[in-house]
């Protein structure tokens, strides 16, 4: 189904909506500040493998991140970082960028692997946001490419739905998405350094 969300004031009926598709092993497509997002509650292995199929990669040798709606929310799941770097994702969060920290033994236990790191987002976004507040833990997220070139983006919520009607459960219609995705910033080893410039500045 297709699901229109005020992306300024997200209806909480809808947003209820989307979590109860969460938690029944749904897999949703949402917007972000950067591009559309493909998505499913993180406890769910059902979900977390159709994304894979989807995408047609294996998730437990994949990039995934977590979509948080605070810096509160990653505790569980990333060890202790340094001072330095929590003051620099508090600057830049929420923000268009995913903060690469090391894993927590609770996120090897989600994906049944050795994962060792995970990407971190906190989106400046009500929608996502929202989810994750009701859904009271992190989505998994991964970007939502052209089916056919991983270089590029779907921003259009029709074309989108056109593309992935019969693969997802939900896809919110919260407007036009960017065609630029996050900056992605690793911080595995408490330095900084940028793998992909995107969207937004990193202010150090």
């Amino acid at each position: 189904m297709k699901l229109r969300i005020n992306p300024e004031n997200p209806e909480s009926s809808k947003i209820k909506t989307v979590v109860e598709c969460l938690k029944d092993g749904g897999v949703i497509i949402y917007p972000t500040d950067t591009i559309y997002g493909i998505g499913c509650d993180i406890y769910n292995a059902r979900a977390i493998e159709k994304i894979g199929k989807i995408k047609n990669i294996d998730p437990s040798k994949t990039n995934l991140s977590f979509i948080c709606s605070s810096l509160g929310n990653i505790s569980e799941y990333v060890l202790p970082y340094s001072r330095n770097i929590f003051k620099v994702m508090n600057r830049n969060l929420p923000g268009p960028f995913t903060f690469i920290l090391k894993a927590s033994t609770a996120v090897p236990k989600l994906f049944k692997n050795k994962k060792k790191t995970v990407g971190i987002r906190v989106p400046d976004h009500n929608i996502p946001t929202s989810i994750v507040e009701v859904l009271e833990h992190p989505l998994l997220t991964t970007s939502l490419n052209v089916i056919d070139d991983p270089t590029e983006y779907l921003v259009d919520p029709e074309e989108i739905y056109e593309a992935y009607k019969d693969q997802v459960d939900i896809v919110i219609d919260g407007g036009f998405g960017n065609f630029t995705g996050s900056t992605v910033v690793d911080c595995s080893d408490d330095t900084l350094e940028i793998l992909r410039q995107g969207a937004g500045e990193l202010l150090k």
